[in-house]
């Protein structure tokens, strides 16, 4: 990683690079080891039985994931910006939202898009769902939040993502986003293969040579990566448990009204770390008295405007888009958790 030039490098140890979320892990338990002793062991129990509770759902997660990679089933979604503008947005925020690409990996996806030419409409409409909603986080938040909260995010995913393609589509008839996209995004790289060339769906991959090693394979990374922030979530959320008083969360974002989901909707964008870490979180607050609409619009914002989410369109277009990106997210964010808040 470069930073202000000078390229920084993770230590290794024994071959293998130390990540920095289990590096910062360490190092928080580190500190609470040695300035609250009695909370360390605490923590460490709490971590690994939430981690135990959630086993089903994760493997269940992970399970999906690695099979929609293996067999292909991600070459659906160039079927999603084909047609009629208006059909283009709808078939972009529904795809977006059931995809199962994470923030990052749906960068030269988008830039391929980009890059052949797809109305920028469209792309915003998948852009703003895929952050918020894949099979893997709709097992994760059933698991930890219910199956309605997982529910009502997916609506709300695709929700955002109409309203995100339809404002786009109208503000850019002006001719305001003519000159939005940056010059140098290139044609998306060797991931733009899907959208450029997608191959046919291979349901029973297993049948097909080479394609049982990419099952296995992705299935390790996501156990990696939905592991070490899990991790991660649950022992902050025992924190959580143990210095933060519930009186406070319901001062702050409980109750209702337009309010709590306010501020949930403007603190989901700074604080957010990650989308399966922020959902033992906010399982947490509940608990606690905050309200579920600003619980939802916590999860909305968060998701759209993460740092990785946001470095993908801001590497992609220019200010003018990004800001609306922002926008959109927010008061997307902010609508659909007061929808929440009262049919939940």
């Amino acid at each position: 990683m470069t930073v202000a030039g000078v390229t920084l490098v993770w230590p290794r140890w024994r071959g293998i690079s130390a990540d920095p979320v289990w590096l910062g892990l360490a190092l928080a338990l580190l500190l609470l080891a040695l300035l609250v002793p009695a909370q360390a062991p605490e923590s460490l129990r709490f971590t690994a039985a939430s981690l135990v509770s959630i086993a089903p759902f994760l493997a269940a997660s992970i399970l999906i994931a690695a099979y929609a990679k293996a067999s292909r089933a991600d070459a659906l979604i160039a079927k999603a910006f084909q047609g009629r503008m208006g059909v283009m947005i709808v078939a972009a925020a529904i795809t977006g939202a059931f995809s199962p690409f994470c923030s990052c990996g749906v960068i030269p996806l988008i830039a391929a898009l980009l890059a052949m030419g797809v109305p920028l409409a469209p792309v915003m409409a998948f852009w703003l769902a895929s952050p918020l909603m894949d099979p893997s986080m709709f097992v994760l938040t059933a698991g930890t939040l219910g199956v309605d909260f997982a529910v009502f995010k997916t609506i709300a995913a695709v929700g955002v993502g109409l309203l995100g393609g339809a404002v786009t589509f109208t503000i850019g008839r002006s001719g305001a986003f003519d000159q939005g996209i940056r010059p140098e995004i290139g044609n998306g790289g060797c991931g733009g293969a899907t959208v450029r060339n997608p191959k046919p769906v291979v349901w029973r991959f297993w049948q097909e040579p080479g394609r049982s090693p990419v099952f296995a394979k992705d299935a390790k990374n996501n156990l990696l990566f939905l592991g070490k922030w899990l991790t991660l979530a649950f022992f902050l959320e025992s924190l959580m448990v143990a210095y933060l008083p519930p009186e406070l969360v319901v001062r702050a974002v409980g109750g209702e009204g337009v309010w709590p989901v306010l501020m949930a909707t403007l603190v989901g964008v700074p604080a957010y770390l990650n989308g399966y870490a922020a959902l033992p979180l906010v399982g947490q607050l509940l608990q606690q008295g905050m309200a579920p609409g600003a619980g939802m619009a916590f999860l909305l914002a968060g998701g759209v405007t993460s740092i990785p989410a946001a470095i993908a369109v801001w590497a992609l277009v220019r200010p003018p888009v990004f800001l609306t990106y922002v926008g959109l997210a927010l008061i997307g964010a902010l609508g659909f958790g007061l929808v929440f808040g009262m049919v939940a």
